[in-house]
């Protein structure tokens, strides 16, 4: 893997991290090293995604390790890591009682921020976050979507170097996802904060992320950019019809070119792309099958994720 792990270019550093609860080893000795950009941190129910994000932020002990966290050393500094971090757990985190923007103020201050300003950021952050009038209700009275968004307002309420997202969309319809990975995408790209994205939905990390990290067991299985974990093993295009994929495949392997469908308007034609692309666009004339869109192919990340937890 070609990722710069110069010691400028890194958020975090671990070395031989490991946690254990009533006997049962949680993190199995991790180390990883991790650059800034957005980090997609994938893993079944149980690996310990959460316990290492806990870990990193001093809300849980560990029982042996180091390392150095936005250039502090850690776990000795980590209070000045919290201060540097946001975080938006995946748990609800709320006082009844308090309006929504009384409740960003509240982390504002905590933060060290002076009431005025306090004031000032969290209708700011509101803004942006989209709460709208809502921020004026109180926060039991909030749906799943709005109470995402107030999590997140909080975690961004004191301008962090670094920003962590524990299971962010869960609970979200397609509409408000899609929202929330435009500000996660503007976050990193106009605002250049370096993002950890923990998540069990893939279609969340290709959209945002520039690296992968993939646990299983307690363990670091993978560790690589999005883009090598997509780089296909053999060269081919990917090819999407309106209909009709199967018959196009087995008309294009009766002419030597080998094909694997992924579903009735997708597959993929295996080989060099010069020499398969004219076959490709004389056999669907002839089938009279209409071509949506020909791309490079890729893995899915499906593939890579299902490979990793299985070894």
């Amino acid at each position: 893997m070609n990722l710069d792990h110069s010691s400028e270019n890194l958020v975090f550093e671990l070395e031989s991290v490991s946690k254990s609860y009533s006997g049962k080893q949680v993190l199995k000795d991790i180390s990883l090293a991790i650059p800034r950009g957005v980090v997609g941190l994938l893993g079944p129910n149980g690996c310990g995604k959460s316990t290492l994000i806990k870990s990193i932020l001093g809300l849980v002990s560990i029982d042996r390790g180091k390392g150095k966290v936005l250039g502090f050393d850690w776990p000795s500094q980590v209070r000045i890591v919290r201060d540097n971090v946001g975080y938006l757990p995946e748990d609800d985190c709320y006082l009844q009682g308090l309006q929504g923007i009384e409740s960003i103020q509240m982390m504002a201050r905590l933060s060290g921020l002076q009431k005025k300003e306090a004031l000032r950021r969290s209708h700011e952050v509101a803004d942006y976050c989209d709460l709208g009038q809502e921020r004026y209700r109180n926060v039991e009275t909030y749906s799943t979507g709005m109470r995402q968004k107030l999590k997140f307002a909080q975690a961004l309420v004191h301008d962090p170097q670094w920003v962590i997202l524990d299971e962010p969309t869960t609970g979200l319809d397609p509409a408000q996802r899609e929202q929330f990975l435009d500000r996660i995408y503007s976050l990193a790209n106009e605002m250049g904060k370096s993002i950890l994205l923990s998540t069990h939905i893939l279609h969340d990390v290709v959209q945002t992320c520039d690296y992968v990290v993939i646990m299983a067991g307690g363990k670091i299985r993978v560790v690589d950019s999005l883009e090598n974990l997509q780089r296909p093993s053999q060269e081919g295009l990917q090819i999407t019809v309106v209909s009709q994929a199967q018959k196009l495949s087995q008309a294009l392997a009766a002419q030597g070119i080998e094909c694997k469908c992924t579903s009735d308007a997708e597959f993929v034609a295996v080989g060099n792309q010069r020499s398969i692309l004219d076959p490709i666009w004389k056999t669907c004339f002839e089938e009279q099958i209409v071509i949506l869109r020909i791309e490079q192919a890729k893995n899915s990340l499906e593939q890579a994720f299902l490979e990793a937890i299985r070894s």
